[in-house]
Parts: structure tokens; C-alpha cells; sequence
């Protein structure tokens, strides 16, 4: 993920492209004209300077194509059977990918068994682009917010003390930051659904808590478990909310509280760019290898970061991370003076991590 420079106009309907035209602009430039029917636009496209301009799958009038591939244009063609939009220009939200009623019909389902069936040279293109169109609707959805991260492991089931946790940490940090997860189920879920309810009172979220609780996990139906909290989600508008799930992980299904899902095929970009956006910290919370994973990972950035870039990390559950995962040790050996060290954090509760973001 980086940011654009320069000047970059993204075209996502002809009404938006008529109107542009219509403006008196006289060269596109920059601009990336996504999933259009131009068959009758050829004329004005040729009218125009069309150098350095992006057509990603769009149709053209016989030979129209090759006339703006000549002039400068890249023209990159539709990729057919493919369930999801290779250049898409826009993050997921939950009723995108969960589109039908039973699971297994859904954008989510079919997407995953496409990614491992897939074996073209065009399906592993497709799944390039479409991770490389997220990173630019990323970018800009993050531009000018604070990102708090909250990690922890996917199992954690509804309804459990753990889950209620998580889910009142991120009602405490979605006050004031914007709350991003890996977009799962689990630790994940819990703190998008908090997160998502920052604006209510917490007699709210313990409701919530309380009707989600009637399906304590994704298995064995990831369906049943999807309606339980798409049913709150179709009742209210909450607070904006982020999750970077991936399809490489078919067993974690996406959970419907995160209001924005930026879901990657590739999950080493995913992870990559899960840390990256959390400008505020990182909270992690209680998990397994992903997490560890990503503690690591996180304090990598952190040990080679200028001291002026270093985000907070803060461990809740100081029997967990120093003796069931002992992470934290090594964690600390590593911090050890470098400038790092004050910003790497060992507590027991969610009350105290939430006092680090104050």
C-alpha cells in the first residue's frame, strides 16, 4: 500500500465520466477508468489526449481499444469467470460478501474455492490485480485516520469472557481512534462489534453481546453465525470500522462488524499491510501462532523504525503471553534500549491497555 501522487482520478460510472468530459478536460492523465461500457464514447475518447491513462476492463467499440492503446493508453481487458471485480475500486462491505442466504452461495464462499481451484496463468492474474485495486481503495479510506489494531486469536467463541473483553476494548478505543482487526471471526469480531458500537452506551453492547451469544461460533455454520450479527447490522449504523481478513484462510470467515473489509488473496500482503495501517498501536490480545506471528512482525518494523514512527504495542495477559505463549521475554530482550522500549507494553486487563491510548 502507498499513497498516490500526483494526480489520480478514479472513473466508476459514465454519469461520473460525462461529467468530467463535460468539465472541458482535455487530456486523462492519470486517470483509471474502471469497468466501463464505452462503445459509444470512442469519439470523445479520441478527441482527447488519452497518454498515461488506465482502462481496466472496460468494453470498447470494435477497434476503439487499439486506437487509445496507440495513443498512450494502457488497456488492460476483462478476465472472464471470475467471481470477484479484478479492479474494483472499493473496499467490501459485509452484504457484498455475504450475498445469499446459504453460505456456500455467497461472494465469500465462492471466492475461496475459486483461489484454490484456481490454477490459470489468468485466475493467478486476476487475484494479483484485484489485491493490488484494494491497496488503492485502502489507501484512501485510511488517508487522515488514526488506526488502533487489535489482534488476537480467531476461536475465541461469542459469549465467553474473553470475547466480552475484546469487544468492550474496542467500544473504548473507537471513542477516539478508528479500530482495524484481521477482519476474522473470534478476538477479531468482538472488537470490530465494540469498535462498531463506540458511539452507544454500554447497555447497548452488552445487548448485542447478549443476541450474538445465540451462535457462539462459525462452526458448524458459518451462515447461521454471519445472520446473527448481519441482523445487528441491518438494524443500525454504527461507527466506521476496519477489517484486513484474508482468503488464504478459508476456515476464518469475515465478520460482518467490520463496516469497511479490505479481504486480500495473497495473505503475506495482507499481513504486511494489516500492521502498516495501525498508526496509533497495536493491542494484542491473548491468540496462537497468527498472533505471534504478528507480534513479531510488528516489532520487526518497531526495531528498525525512526524513533519518531514507533507505534505502541501492548500485550494484554501477562500469564498468557509469559507462560502459555512466552512471547513477552523475548519481546523484551529485543526492546531492550533501543528506542523501541518505551512504547512496548505488558498488562493484564483492557482497562489498563485502553489508559496507553488516553
Amino acid at each position: 500500500m502507498k499513497s498516490n501522487r500526483g494526480r489520480v482520478v478514479d472513473i466508476t460510472s459514465l454519469a461520473d465520466l460525462d461529467r468530467h468530459l463535460a468539465a472541458g478536460a482535455r487530456s486523462l492523465a492519470g486517470w483509471r477508468l474502471i469497468g466501463l461500457d464505452l462503445t459509444h464514447h470512442g469519439k470523445a475518447l479520441q478527441e482527447r489526449s488519452v497518454a498515461q491513462a488506465l482502462f481496466l476492463g472496460c468494453t470498447f467499440a470494435p477497434g476503439d481499444g487499439e486506437v487509445v492503446r496507440r495513443a498512450g493508453a494502457v488497456v488492460l481487458p476483462k478476465i472472464p469467470d471470475t467471481p470477484v471485480d479484478p479492479y474494483r475500486a472499493r473496499l467490501y462491505s459485509p452484504r457484498e460478501l455475504y450475498d445469499a442466504e446459504h453460505y456456500r452461495d455467497t461472494l465469500d464462499a465462492r471466492a475461496y474455492a475459486w483461489s484454490q481451484g484456481a490454477v490459470e496463468t489468468d485466475d493467478e492474474l486476476a487475484m494479483a490485480l484485484h489485491d493490488h485495486a484494494l491497496d488503492g481503495a485502502l489507501t484512501a479510506w485510511v488517508d487522515g485516520r488514526s488506526i488502533v489494531g487489535v489482534m488476537g486469536g480467531h476461536a475465541l467463541a461469542r459469549g465467553s469472557a474473553g470475547y466480552d473483553d475484546a469487544a468492550r476494548l474496542g467500544h473504548a478505543l473507537g471513542s477516539r481512534l478508528t479500530v482495524a482487526t484481521g477482519g476474522g471471526p473470534g478476538a477479531m469480531e468482538a472488537a470490530n462489534l465494540g469498535a462498531w458500537l463506540s458511539g452507544e452506551s454500554a447497555a447497548t453492547l452488552t445487548d448485542a453481546l447478549a443476541a450474538v451469544a445465540a451462535v457462539p461460533s462459525f462452526e458448524p455454520d458459518v451462515g447461521a453465525w454471519a445472520r446473527a450479527a448481519l441482523a445487528l447490522v441491518d438494524a443500525r449504523t454504527g461507527t466506521d470500522t476496519l477489517g484486513i481478513p484474508t482468503w488464504h484462510y478459508g476456515h476464518e470467515p469475515p465478520n460482518p462488524f467490520a463496516t469497511a473489509i479490505a479481504k486480500y488473496f495473497k495473505n503475506a500482503t495482507r499481513e504486511a499491510i494489516l500492521l502498516q495501517v495501525c498508526n496509533a498501536g497495536i493491542v494484542f490480545l491473548p491468540g496462537a501462532a497468527g498472533t505471534v506471528q504478528e507480534v513479531f512482525q510488528d516489532a520487526c518494523e518497531n526495531y528498525y523504525a525512526d524513533p519518531a514512527s514507533i507505534a505502541p504495542m501492548v500485550l494484554v495477559g501477562r500469564t498468557h503471553w509469559t507462560e502459555t505463549v512466552p512471547a513477552w521475554p523475548l519481546l523484551h530482550t529485543l526492546a531492550r534500549d533501543r528506542a523501541m522500549e518505551s512504547h512496548v507494553h505488558l498488562v493484564d486487563s483492557v482497562d489498563e491497555a485502553v489508559a496507553l491510548f488516553s
